[in-house]
Formats: C-alpha cells, structure tokens, sequence
C-alpha cells in the first residue's frame, strides 16, 4: 500500500511541488519568442495578439498528406475536450509553403479544422528566419513536377501559457487527451 502511494505521487508529480507535462517542459528557453508574419486574411500578427490566451504554434503546410492535418485535427479536439476553458487555446499555424499557401488557400484550410485557428506566412526570407529562431527544420523535395513537391519539416507544436512565455514542446503524436492535460495545467496558472 505505502510502496502504491508513493509510486502514484511520483507520477503526479507531487514530490516536488512542480507541474509534471507529458510535453517537454522548456520554460526559460531563448528562443522561438515571437514571430512577426501575415495571417490568411492579410492582417500582421505576433504572439502578442493571442496575450490572455495558450498559444499552440504549429510549422508546415497545407499539402501535407498526413501530419499537418493530423496535428490540426488534434488541436481542434483539444479545444473540445477543454469545453469552455478550450475558448482560451488559439491554434496558431505557420506555413512554410508561401508559394502554394495562398491567403485564399489557408483560410479555406483552417476552416476545415477550427475557424479560430490563425494561419500565419510571409516571404520566403521571412518564414526562413523565423524557421531558424524556432529551431525548426524543413527542407523542398522535388515531385513528379515543379508544383507537386513535398516539404520534409519539424513536426511539433510549440505552447505558450497565457502570460506569452513558451513553455512546453509538444512531439507530434502524443494525442489530443495528453495535450488537453498540459493546457489544462497551463490554464491553471502552473
């Protein structure tokens, strides 16, 4: 009984007094702290936009046969799962494909998913710096034609608490519950 005890505060993380997130806690890192693109309806964003809210930030692109629908469509469950606490979540996501991810495209492809959901895009030089503050990879593989390449990219999601701080990583494929859990303790302040 003792031994089932402690096993179970170790797991929630009371031992310390310190928020256990499924997501990698990187509070405190110097980078990815603000962007400054273009939203699908041509208005500038940055970070502090979303101030009062979690901001899940997410790179790629629209053609993207697999995790960049998935990713958006665990976001939105999220958003569900959290009922009324998931008003405060904004889905942020950055295309790294300004040259087929039109404002016309993105708009149509966020609506697919959540209509609070912002996509962002700039130029190519734009999206390149703001792809090295944030660590993120990708990289244009040729197709059949010049118009149906492929974009290798990072595949996770960066959070901020409401205070605009990031705060966790999220690695793709952890599943809307887990991701609820995190933002739940964000939402409360931890």
């Amino acid at each position: 009984m003792v031994l089932g005890a402690a096993s179970t505060a170790a797991l929630l993380g009371c031992s310390d007094g310190k928020a256990k997130f499924a997501s990698v806690d990187i509070t405190g890192a110097d980078y990815a702290k603000d962007l400054a693109l273009t939203d699908q309806l041509g208005q500038a964003r940055t970070l502090k936009d979303f101030a009062g809210k979690v901001v899940v930030l997410f790179f790629g692109y629209t053609q993207c046969p697999d995790v960049c629908p998935t990713t958006l469509a665990e976001l939105a469950e999220v958003r569900k799962l959290l009922g009324a606490q998931g008003e405060q979540v904004q889905g942020v996501f950055v295309s790294l494909d300004p040259e087929r991810d039109t404002p016309e495209v993105l708009k149509a492809y966020m609506a697919n998913f959540d209509p609070s959901f912002v996509a962002l895009t700039g130029s190519p030089e734009q999206l390149a710096a703001v792809a090295k503050d944030y660590k993120v990879y990708y990289k244009k593989v040729d197709g059949k034609t010049p118009t149906s390449y492929t974009l290798d990219h990072s595949a996770a999601s960066y959070i901020y608490d409401t205070q605009g701080r990031l705060r966790l990583y999220a690695r793709y494929g952890a599943g809307a519950p887990v991701l609820a859990a995190d933002i739940k303790l964000l939402l409360a302040g931890k």
